[in-house]
Order: structure tokens, then C-alpha cells, then sequence
């Protein structure tokens, strides 16, 4: 490890001493302003930290877009009521599963055009690209029927009460019905990110948000000519939102002037490159459902404890996701420069990669730690003033930051993983330390240990810090750098 830190070390202080103070923040500030515009550098070339720095600060940027969508949902659903909330929660750990498919699906996608980038062949990467969003078109499909005919019961299954379905069936089938444009918004972002045009990416989610915040009082409260739809209203905004997101992707996919275009040439099925693609999304796609669906069990553990309970463990996750998912734009940079650095044949440069956005990913997430640890209830109280619902929410929020810091360097080491095209690693690690080792304990803690909900927030913080230090573990051993795709 200390070689590792070594060359960390190296790249983190290496300046020109000729250059001045002042030159180097000018420098700094003109790096800043081309990764918010875009940039066309080669980042299997040139300084390794300025290219972490140019796809870092969009990837950051759109992570904290997708922060976003979870946060303004509770936000006006918490003016509702518990039931409302604990609504939001109970169809987010069904939407879950969703996610894995559609995040499996990306990470292969990155990892593939990211690859195909690195060999210099962005015809490859574009006929790739077709093959990943036909793929999630027809997934989505049969989501969508499920959800539009079933959600009720399926609100029954996740132990919701007979209050809670009456209030958010309407929600849970508007989410799950509108399912594709999660799915597409998933897809395309992976594209671009793989292709390093991070910026679009970005962009895509801010349209999507801004739609978002500005329809969800709208739809759920009934503002102006809109229907006021409650709960439900705040799915139709984000289906919208997430909907003129799409449309905006598809319009950058088929510009001439971007990293990959679409054309009429490359708009058609490719059965061999569908089935690699497909090959390796097999293992991202049962890596993150092994992974979301370890969490719908544990909310399945808290409901027992009452929609207080429920509320307050949303409303933490919610601020939880909100400062965890922009730290996953430095991991998806790492994924970025891993894929596209091994289709330029240089590994060595990857591995460089990773530990030094691990490095900056610690000090990022570090501080967003410490600030959920020392104002718990203070956010808390920003979503609900419930007393039943604020301590629950707050001490989950303080014992899962504990954490932080090995959350900052595991995410980082799963998507070089996936940048490499090596999904199975994450899966096995997943495997082992959510299903049979966190379940189990949060069972445990929170039933026959009395801890209550606390047994589940400590259960979550202990398995994904023992994940974090697996992860190092096996990535050392370097056998991500002969996977070929």
C-alpha cells in the first residue's frame, strides 16, 4: 500500500516550481471552466490529475443533479403526511430493483464504449451504444405493465399499511409505469460518461431537475391549472422532469460535432456485440441487484417498527443519497479513465487513476460525514417536524456517516471494477457481505438484540465498511487489467 500512496503522493504535489501562485490558480480556474463547458482533451494522455479534474467536476455536477430528484420528492411529500412519505419509501425500495438493472446495464455500457474509445474506434463505441438502449427499452416494458396493473398489491407485499396503499398506490404505478425514462436517463448518461462527455450528462440532469422542481408543487398541490394529484403528482413531475432529460440526450446523440454521433450506418442490431454487452452486464446488473435488493430487506425489517420509523429512515437515505451520490461522480470519473486507459493498453496508468480519485474521494465524502454527524437533526427538521419521525431520522443519518470514509474509498475501487468490464468481482464481494452477512446482522440487531431500527443503521454502516476494505483488498491483486471486452 505504501507504493501506492507513494505515487499518489507524486502525482498530488507534482507542479512546475517556475510557475507562480497566482499562475496556478488561473490555471485552475481555466480547468474549471472547461469541464463545466466540455472538453475534447485525450484522457489516455497528459496529466493524470487534470484529467480526473475535467471529468470529475461535470461527473460531481450530475451526480448531484440525480441527488436532487430524491430529495425535492420528500420534500413537498413531507408537507403530506407520514403515510405519504413512508409511500415515497416503501416504492423507492421497489424502484430499487429497477435500479440495479438499469445501473448493472450502464456500467457495462460505460465500460464498453469507454474501451472502444480508448482503441480510437468511436464507430464501435457508437454501434455499442445502440445496442445498450435497445437492450433497456425492452426491459422496461414489463415494469411497466407490473406496475401499472399491480401496484397495490406489490405496496401490500413491501408491508405497507391499508391507509399507506389507499394514499400511494396512484405513485408506486406512475413510478413503476413510467419506468423507461429511468431507464433511458440511466443509459445514455453511462454513453456519454464512457465516451468523456461528461458535460452532456450533466446537462441532461439539470433540464431533467429544473422541470422537476418546478412541476412537483404543481402536480401535487394543485397550483394554477394543474390537477392536484397529491402524493401521485410528485411521480407525474419526475416523470416528466426525467422525460424532457431524455429527449435532450437523444438530440446530443445524433449531433455530428460530440465524442460518439448516431447515424443511420450505426441505428441497427448487432447480435455480437449485443451478447458481450449483455455478457458483461449480467454481473453489474447482479451486482447492484444483489445490492438494492439487500436494501428493500431492510426496509422490510423496519416496517414492523410503524410508518414513524419508516418516515424517519426515508428521510435520512434521502439526505444520505444526497451527499453520497455526487461522490459517485469521482468514482464514475475513475470508471472513465479505467475503461478508456486499458483500450489504450496502458494499465498502469488506470491503477494510477483510482488511487488518487480514491484519495480525493476521502477528503470529499469525509466532509460531507462530518457535517451529517454534528447537524443530524437540524436536516432532519428541513424535511419533517414530526417528533415521532425526527430522532429515528436523525440517528440514522449520524450512525450511517460514521462510515463515510470507507463508503469514499469502496465506491471508487467497485467502479474501476466496472470501468474494467470486470462486474463479477463487485457481485461476489456484494454477495457475501450484503446478503449473508448484513441482513442477518440487521435481523439480529434490531429483533433479538432490542436495538430496534438503531441494529439496522449500524448493520449498514459495518457491512459497507468491511465492503470498502474487501474491495482494496482484491483490487491489489490486478487481475481487472487482463479483462478483455
Amino acid at each position: 500500500m505504501s507504493d501506492h500512496l507513494q505515487t499518489i503522493d507524486r502525482i498530488a504535489i507534482h507542479t512546475d516550481k517556475a510557475i507562480s501562485p497566482k499562475q496556478r490558480v488561473l490555471n485552475l480556474s481555466k480547468d474549471l471552466r472547461e469541464a463545466v463547458r466540455g472538453s475534447q482533451q485525450d484522457f489516455t494522455e497528459g496529466s493524470l490529475g487534470r484529467a480526473i479534474l475535467l471529468l470529475s467536476v461535470p461527473m460531481v455536477l450530475e451526480m448531484f443533479m440525480e441527488s436532487v430528484f430524491a430529495v425535492v420528492d420528500v420534500f413537498y411529500v413531507a408537507r403530506i403526511s407520514a403515510d405519504a412519505i413512508a409511500t415515497v419509501g416503501l416504492t423507492e425500495s421497489m424502484l430499487a430493483l429497477l435500479y440495479a438493472i438499469a445501473i448493472g446495464l450502464s456500467m457495462s455500457t460505460t465500460a464498453m464504449v469507454a474501451r472502444r474509445i480508448g482503441e480510437k474506434d468511436n464507430a464501435g463505441a457508437a454501434v455499442a451504444a445502440v445496442q445498450a438502449i435497445v437492450t433497456g427499452i425492452a426491459l422496461s416494458v414489463p415494469i411497466t405493465l407490473i406496475g401499472i396493473f399491480f401496484s397495490p398489491k406489490l405496496l401490500t407485499l413491501m408491508g405497507a399499511s391499508p391507509a399507506i396503499v389507499e394514499t400511494g398506490w396512484g405513485y408506486t404505478a406512475w413510478m413503476l409505469g413510467g419506468n423507461i425514462t429511468i431507464m433511458l436517463i440511466f443509459l445514455n448518461n453511462a454513453i456519454f460518461r464512457g465516451a468523456g462527455d461528461a458535460v452532456i450528462a450533466m446537462r441532461a440532469l439539470w433540464l431533467a431537475n429544473i422541470a422537476n422542481i418546478i412541476l412537483d408543487p404543481c402536480f401535487i398541490f394543485g397550483w394554477g391549472p394543474f390537477p392536484e394529484m397529491g402524493v401521485a403528482g410528485a411521480a407525474v413531475a419526475t416523470n416528466i422532469g426525467r422525460g424532457l432529460g431524455v429527449i435532450y440526450q437523444f438530440i446530443m446523440l445524433f449531433r455530428r460535432h460530440g465524442r460518439i454521433h448516431l447515424n443511420r450506418q450505426n441505428v441497427k442490431l448487432d447480435v455480437a456485440v449485443m451478447l458481450r454487452l449483455l455478457r458483461v452486464s449480467v454481473g453489474g446488473i447482479l451486482q447492484f441487484l444483489i445490492a438494492t435488493a439487500s436494501w428493500v430487506g431492510l426496509v422490510r425489517i423496519i416496517s414492523v417498527f410503524g410508518s414513524a420509523a419508516l418516515a424517519g429512515y426515508t428521510v435520512a437515505i434521502r439526505i444520505i443519497v444526497f451527499g453520497i451520490l455526487p461522490s459517485w461522480g469521482l468514482a464514475n470519473a475513475a470508471a472513465t479513465l479505467v475503461g478508456q486507459n486499458l483500450g489504450a493498453q496502458k494499465p498502469e496508468r488506470a491503477e494510477r487513476a483510482v488511487w488518487l480519485t480514491s484519495v480525493c474521494n476521502m477528503i470529499f465524502l469525509g466532509g460531507i460525514g462530518a457535517v451529517f454527524i454534528f447537524f443530524a437533526e437540524p436536516l432532519i427538521l428541513l424535511f419533517t417536524k414530526d417528533p415521532a419521525v425526527v430522532p429515528i431520522g436523525a440517528e440514522c443519518l449520524r450512525i450511517v456517516s460514521y462510515g463515510y470514509l470507507f463508503y469514499a474509498f469502496g465506491m471508487v475501487i467497485v467502479q474501476a471494477f466496472n470501468g474494467a468490464g470486470d462486474t463479477y468481482t463487485p457481485t461476489v464481494i456484494n454477495f457475501f457481505c450484503y446478503w449473508l452477512f448484513q441482513i442477518p446482522l440487521a435481523y439480529w440487531l434490531a429483533q433479538s438484540a432490542g436495538y430496534g431500527p438503531d441494529g439496522v443503521f449500524w448493520a449498514i454502516c459495518i457491512a459497507e465498511s468491511i465492503i470498502a476494505v474487501v474491495g482494496m483488498m482484491v483490487f491489489r491483486r490486478g487481475k481487472w487489467k487482463e479483462r478483455k471486452i
